[in-house]
Parts: structure tokens; C-alpha cells; sequence
């Protein structure tokens, strides 16, 4: 354990750092709206009527996620030496 008292984390992703196995925050729930969002984003059904507001602002948020994601693989990808999924 580091000096501080802090224990080393376990997962790391850009910004974000976490000192515990992710999966136990991910829900049955939300694992779901993912693949849900993934199905329809593939299919192009994305009529946000039939949606309920839960979907809609999980879509949205995933949708963000996504393409700041892409923007992040495209600037690495155009630097010298950058090269897909670095």
C-alpha cells in the first residue's frame, strides 16, 4: 500500500481512476441500456418518442462518451507514431 494510506488503483481510464473492480458498479440495469443503445445506434432505431426519459438521457450520455472516445483515437491516431487502438 502506497505511503498515503490510499490503496494502488485497479482500473485507470484517462481521467478516471478507481480503487475497486469496476463490475460491481456496473447493474443488470445498466448493462442493459448499454446493449440496448448499442442495438438500436446499429440498427439506426434510435426514435427517441418510443424511448422513456431514463433511456433518452442514458443514450445521450453514451452517445457523448462515444464520440469523445473517437476524438480521442483520432488525435492519437493522426500524431507521428499514432496508429489504431494505441
Amino acid at each position: 500500500m502506497p505511503h498515503d494510506g490510499q490503496a494502488a488503483p485497479v482500473w485507470v481510464r484517462k481521467t478516471v481512476a478507481i480503487g475497486s473492480c469496476p463490475n460491481s458498479y456496473i447493474t443488470a440495469e445498466s448493462e442493459g441500456l448499454v446493449e440496448d443503445f448499442l442495438v438500436r445506434r446499429r440498427l439506426g432505431g434510435m426514435n427517441f418518442g418510443e424511448l422513456s426519459a431514463r433511456q433518452v438521457e442514458g443514450f445521450l450520455i453514451l452517445e457523448q462518451a462515444m464520440a469523445a472516445e473517437s476524438r480521442g483515437i483520432q488525435r492519437r491516431d493522426a500524431r507521428p507514431g499514432g496508429y489504431p487502438g494505441q
